[in-house]
């Protein structure tokens, strides 16, 4: 996951901190609990892993526009699964995390499309340890639908499994941002579709990494039924 776009413009945006940045993440956390209790939810499970003992550690990869209820859903079907999200190192990740926390889940900064060295580690780390993580891999800054580079450099490192996901709605409001990110009416249908475990292949030259990376970014958009 990452917060917004980042950088100078969202800086000179976000001026809310201390007391009223708590109050507002607390009041925007308990309304997106009352949307995600609205919604009528069907699950698509292409990978076999709802219901299941836990036997091996993922990275769940979901476009950064469909992750609003995304946390609400992973804590109502998938509570036995813990893990970590990757946030923005920008101003507003630094809201973001704090309402991702309120959902149980533990954060680690960093660019999806840019993974450091830190950041790789830390998620490596979660993995190794028994944990899943969860990347948008076009987030904080696009383009849409475009898979950054560091989701094949994490897969490739520690070796687990991709799971693509997708989360389409009957019914929506795309706001104007740079990738229409979607909020469901209250009571619409939600499709939450897991798809088939992707396996990163090792590469040895750049062709073969953007061959992989395209896979992947492939993989993800056959979920994709309202761009």
């Amino acid at each position: 996951m990452a917060g917004g776009r980042g950088g100078n413009r969202s800086e000179e945006k976000l001026k809310i901190e201390g007391w009223r940045a708590r109050w507002l993440i607390a009041f925007g956390f308990w309304l997106l609990q009352i949307l995600a209790r609205t919604l009528r939810y069907q699950i698509d499970d292409r990978s076999g892993i709802l219901g299941k003992p836990i036997t091996e550690n993922y990275i769940g990869a979901l476009w950064h526009n469909r992750l609003l209820i995304f946390p609400a859903v992973l804590r109502r079907f998938l509570s036995n699964r813990h893990g970590a999200a990757l946030i923005s190192a920008s101003r507003d990740g630094d809201l973001l995390t704090d309402a991702i926390e309120r959902f149980g889940f533990d954060v680690v900064r960093g660019s999806s499309s840019r993974l450091g060295a830190s950041a790789i580690l830390q998620l490596s780390e979660v993995l190794a340890s028994g944990g899943d993580v969860v990347i948008t891999p076009d987030g904080p800054r696009g383009p849409a639908y475009e898979l950054g580079s560091g989701i094949i450099f994490l897969a490739q490192k520690s070796g687990a499994a991709v799971v693509p996901m997708s989360m389409e709605y009957s019914s929506c409001w795309r706001l104007k941002s740079w990738d229409r990110f979607i909020v469901p009416r209250p009571f619409s249908k939600v499709r939450v579709i897991f798809g088939p475990l992707h396996r990163v292949a090792l590469t040895r030259s750049d062709e073969e990494f953007e061959a992989e990376r395209l896979r992947l970014q492939n993989a993800m958009m056959a979920l994709v039924e309202r761009r």
